[in-house]
């Protein structure tokens, strides 16, 4: 298998046979059927629900109400809205408040927020049984009407009011423009209409809660479902077979989930639903429903200046995810380099059902405003749109680049891939086509729009914690070794087992474990951690080496073929059988030791110089929290070491202190010559820290150079 070739699908024939297995096939025994009496009304007062007639119909074994909900003590369904990653944008409520999620009850008790809301369920031995009683439950509404707020907590319904980017230079930019470019635009709401309508199976025995349910996130809805209620996770059990429909729609947890749950413990027999395509529709969590209003100042030479937007995110009656608003928020300026930005983002309550991450989360409804302005301003400018594009986007050299409204890119070929796009197309050749589309009758057009995603959230290295049965914890790490402090106090001060393990893209799935034997017991806590932070000992049929370069060579059944049409690139990386790691290394007995990429050793003086190793060290400084070191040149050394450091929290240290420091415990020429202390180390959009970005900046205008 070559990396990156196209992989044939094995799931097609199972699916397209009707093999498939969704949560609506599964049949429990004694399983009984619930039907959802849902809100007519977009915003009414609950006054009064009865349910008597219902209980007394045939086949009903319960009737539920919010009231039910609220005596049994089961608890909101807690979505966390709010993105939490680092590289989130960071969204606030409106100045003076605190942040109000609006609580997502399973049955509420004083009002309906939006048409399709479950106010009642009915549980009846079959699912005709359910329904017809669902029919006979009598609920006494007060519609509101006129403008009123959908919480009284949030009288303006706005819970989100947050300002990114700089208002003094956009204005200033703004005022010096040419040209000055405006578009309102609306994305409608839509929903994912799955071709599996939303289901739910509870069961519960022996003090134990099980889902089936189509989900795009069992064990994030094992957590919300055990938080509602009121049990330990380790109660609760989400299974999920396939699922016939998701984009993000069934991310997050339904009532129908908790209530099924809940019933199968009140009756003693597990409880199913299925909903109908029209509550689908109207029930689902949907997605988009953007308002924006954007314009783009130009000077006359059609450079794109500044950017002034405002977005209006509707959340619905609860805010569900905040996902999408914070991810439009961060690539409002799309791939193009607009030096000043100013961008005020909103969310509002409306008496609609909630929205949710649907189809890439934000991202396309920015895209297709930004996009459309861009078309709009190279037709009022009188340039070609795939010239006006092309002088204004983010060059490859300007990466890790930080937008104007402070989100940092990562990578990015926008030209290379903005000039594939046209290759594909055939774009030049689009004008013949339209003019042979004319005369058989029919109009063609062509639309174009660059696209920046953001694929954050990512775990930075793979991690597998186990509790065994005999009681035991252990801890295994694909990727990267944590530093031997680490290491140390996890066996140390946790009684953990640590196994390490060594492979690359190129060598699924490894190239040698390190795990303590029994003759390292007697070893001192810190020599035991250096030894388990080494890659380890080969894996079965494996062959290791290191060159006369101190770079690690393999070869195995484990090694790739190539990279799927790119000749030259694997002549690089496959020499006489031997794959080219990229890792520098030695070996110690039977083991392999990574010493650094081999990229990044530092050549000071004529010594090489792990910069693992001197990070190592400084990790064992109880001030430090990050560091990255690098070389960074020196008149006299050709280059010099310096380290990059994030202190801890509270922490304080001071430069000498820290050289002095790993002095005390490596040979001096490894150790820094500098400290540069900083806030925070720019990471990938996958956590990973990029050496020569960071090496950039001091090497600018020369040539690395080793004396």
């Amino acid at each position: 298998m070559k990396i990156g070739e196209p992989l044939r699908r094995k799931e097609d024939f199972r699916l397209l046979t009707g093999a498939g297995r969704f949560s609506d096939d599964l049949r429990l025994d004694g399983q009984v059927h619930a039907a959802i009496v849902r809100s007519p009304h977009a915003h009414a007062r609950i006054r009064k629900v009865s349910s008597e007639k219902a209980k007394a119909a045939p086949g009903v074994l319960g009737v539920f109400t919010g009231a039910d909900c609220a005596a049994d003590g089961l608890s909101p369904i807690d979505h966390t809205p709010m993105p939490s990653t680092k590289f989130d944008m960071k969204l606030t409520a409106p100045a003076g408040r605190q942040l109000f999620y609006g609580p997502h009850f399973l049955l509420p008790t004083d009002k309906a927020r939006h048409v399709g809301e479950a106010i009642a369920m009915a549980v009846a031995r079959t699912q005709a049984e359910a329904l017809d009683a669902a029919e006979l439950v009598e609920i006494d509404y007060e519609p509101m009407t006129g403008v009123a707020p959908v919480w009284d907590e949030v009288p303006d319904n706005v819970l989100i009011d947050t300002s990114f980017g700089d208002p003094e230079a956009t204005e200033r930019a703004f005022a010096r423009a040419a040209h000055v470019v405006k578009m309102d635009c609306h994305v409608p709401r839509v929903t994912a209409c799955a071709l599996e309508p939303r289901t739910a199976l509870g069961d519960y025995r022996d003090g134990r809660y099980t889902l089936w349910a189509p989900s795009g996130g069992a064990v994030r809805q094992k957590r919300d479902l055990a938080g509602v209620l009121g049990v330990d996770q380790r109660q609760v059990r989400v299974i999920t077979a396939d699922v016939g429909g998701n984009f993000g729609s069934r991310n997050r947890a339904y009532v129908e989930y908790g209530l099924v749950l809940w019933a199968a413990r009140r009756l003693g027999r597990p409880v199913r639903f299925t909903a109908s395509r029209a509550e689908s529709l109207i029930s689902d969590y949907q997605g988009r429903d953007l308002v924006m209003d954007i314009e783009l100042a130009l000077d006359a030479q059609g450079r794109f200046l500044a950017l002034r937007a405002s977005n209006v995110s509707n959340v619905g009656a609860r805010c569900v995810s905040l996902s999408p608003l914070s991810k439009g928020s961060g690539l409002i300026t799309g791939p193009y380099h607009i030096p000043a930005a100013t961008l005020r983002s909103r969310a509002v309550f409306s008496n609609t059902a909630p929205t949710n991450p649907y189809r890439s989360s934000g991202r396309p409804e920015i895209t297709f405003a930004l996009e459309r302005l861009v078309d709009s301003a190279a037709r009022e400018l009188g340039i070609d749109r795939v010239e006006l594009r092309r002088r204004n986007l983010v060059p490859p050299d300007a990466m890790p680049y930080r937008n104007a409204v402070g989100m940092t890119y990562d990578s990015g070929t926008y030209e290379a891939n903005l000039d594939l796009a046209l290759r594909l197309a055939d774009w030049s050749g689009f004008a013949a086509r339209r003019d042979a589309a004319l005369s058989r009758g029919r109009r063609l057009g062509i639309g174009l729009a660059s696209y920046v995603e953001s694929s954050i959230g990512s775990p930075k290295e793979r991690a597998e914690i186990a509790v065994l049965p005999e009681g035991r914890v252990r801890v295994v790490i694909a990727g990267a070794p944590p530093p031997s402090r680490t290491i140390e106090r996890i066996e140390t001060e946790l009684g953990w087992e640590f196994i390490q393990i060594y492979g690359l893209t190129e060598t699924a799935p490894l190239l040698t474990i390190n795990r303590a034997p029994a003759e390292w017991d007697g070893l001192a806590a810190p020599e035991k951690a250096r030894r388990l932070s080494r890659a380890g000992v080969p894996a079965v049929g494996v062959r290791m080496k290191v060159d006369g370069e101190g770079e690690v060579l393999t070869r195995s059944n484990h090694v790739f073929e190539g990279y799927w049409n790119q000749p030259a690139e694997t002549a690089k990386a496959l020499v006489e059988g031997w794959f080219h790691t990229g890792d520098g290394g030695y070996n110690e007995g039977a083991y392999v030791a990574i010493s650094d990429r081999k990229k990044d050793v530092i050549i000071t003086g004529g010594e090489n110089v792990s910069s693992i190793e001197v990070e190592d060290c400084l990790f064992q400084h109880p001030a430090v929290g990050e560091t990255a070191v690098i070389g960074v040149p020196d008149e006299k050394w050709g280059e010099t070491i310096k380290a990059l450091v994030v202190l801890r929290p509270g922490q304080v240290s001071t430069e000498r202190e820290l050289i002095d420091f790993c002095r005390g415990r490596l040979a001096h020429f490894k150790c820094p010559t500098s400290i540069e202390f900083r806030d925070a180390l720019t990471r990938t959009a996958t956590g990973k820290l990029q050496k020569f970005k960071l090496r950039e900046p001091y090497w600018a205008g020369r040539e690395r150079r080793v004396n």
